[in-house]
Parts: structure tokens; sequence; C-alpha cells
């Protein structure tokens, strides 16, 4: 009586291969599954999330979450009125030394004595009339203030953002992108660029009154935007 393959009279198994040998059926050790053999993963191996439906990430433009003023961002726009404030006392700030010092020097220039002339003599006529050295030099220190103040407010803007006014008010400026300080180079352009707003009657000064962000002309040409300091 024979049992399993009736081809074998003996019964016998058919004989096995040594220990670790590959087995019909099964994948070859070190190698590869074949097609249609269900991959495996050591325990504990992170899943690979399925791409169908994969959450894709955003690319940054118009609306994108990281701009100020989009939901999230804790910097709200800055009022046409505050803005107009600091700009106010910003420019009262330069203003007044050279204002000062021109009183100055017009006192100096009424109070000095004016030579007597006889009324043909032209020359003496006009030397009389005009303004003494003194007028000029305290006009001319008055004009170097101002020009002064005006650099170290655009440093104080590149850097921080802010301007004395700005800071009386509580307001800043800032890249429209990220909300950083705008430096100094895009500082100084913004103040170019606000020529642009001056002709028709200050048109671009009066933009922020209906403008979704608040901007000037020249606050949309370098992308800044104006905030509430926090």
């Amino acid at each position: 009586m024979s049992f399993g393959d009736p081809n074998n009279p003996y019964g016998q198994q058919p004989p096995q291969g040594p220990y670790g040998a590959p087995q019909p059926g099964m994948p070859p050790q070190g190698g590869q599954p074949g097609y249609g053999y269900p991959q495996q993963q050591p325990y504990g191996a992170p899943q690979q999330p399925a791409q169908y439906g994969y959450p894709q990430q955003a690319a940054p433009g118009y609306g994108y979450p990281g701009q100020v003023g989009m939901p999230g961002m804790p910097m709200p726009f800055a009022s046409w009125g505050a803005r107009v404030g600091a700009s106010l006392l910003d420019g009262l700030m330069v203003a007044a030394a050279p204002v000062v010092l021109a009183i100055i020097a017009g006192v100096i220039w009424a109070s000095s004595d004016t030579p007597s002339c006889a009324y043909n003599d032209y020359t003496c006529q006009a030397d009389a009339a005009g303004p003494p050295a003194s007028y000029f030099i305290l006009v001319g220190i008055g004009y170097l203030i101002a020009l002064t103040l005006q650099i170290i407010f655009l440093v104080k803007e590149g850097n921080t953002g802010q301007t004395p006014g700005k800071k009386i008010v509580g307001i800043r400026t800032v890249r429209e992108m990220n909300g950083q300080v705008p430096g100094f180079g895009l500082a100084l352009g913004r103040r170019f660029c606000h020529i642009l707003d001056a002709p028709m009657c200050g048109l671009g000064f009066w933009w922020p009154l209906w403008d979704e962000k608040n901007q000037t002309f020249a606050d949309k040409i370098v992308s800044t935007v104006v905030v509430r300091a926090q």
C-alpha cells in the first residue's frame, strides 16, 4: 500500500531541502516577493499615507495664511486717521527746529541797524535791504537739523517699522508677506514712491480710506502695509 504520490511505490515523502532553503510557493530569502505576494513591513515601522486624497501644501500667493491681515494674523491694519496723526507728529518734530531758528533769524534781522543811505545811492539801499549773515547761518542750521531728523526717522522706520510719530499713535510699517520690518532700503524706496501719491490732490494718500488693505500707492508698489502695533 502506497501513500502520497502514486508513482512512489514506497510512500516516501519528497526530499526536503536544507534548513532555511526556499520552500515551494514562498519568496526567496533576501529577494523581492513575486508578483502578487503581499508586502510586509517590520513591526512598528511607520505606515506610508495613501496618496489618493492626500492634502497638498498651499503655494504662497494672494490670500496665503501667512500674509498680514489674513485670518489668524495678530496685526490688523492701521486706520487712516492713525496714519495721518503719525505723519502730522513726525512733520511737527522735523519742522520745529527750522521754524524756531527762522523766527530768531527774523528778529535779529529786524533789530539790526539799518544804515542811512542817500536817495540815489542804490547800492547802499540794496545792501541795507538784505538780511545779515547771521540770518542765513541760523536758517541753514535749521535745515540741517531737519534733514538729519528725516534720516534718523527713516533709519528707525527701516529697523523697527516705526517713526516717533508712529510709535506715539501705536502703528507700524511692515512687509506685506511676512509682517517683518521693511529694512532701510525698502523704507527709503517707499519714501520716494510717496511722490506718486501726491498728484490729483494727493489721491494716493486718500486711497487707504477705501482700500481693503489700507494701502497708499507707495505701499502697493513696495508691498508694505501699516498695521496696529501690539
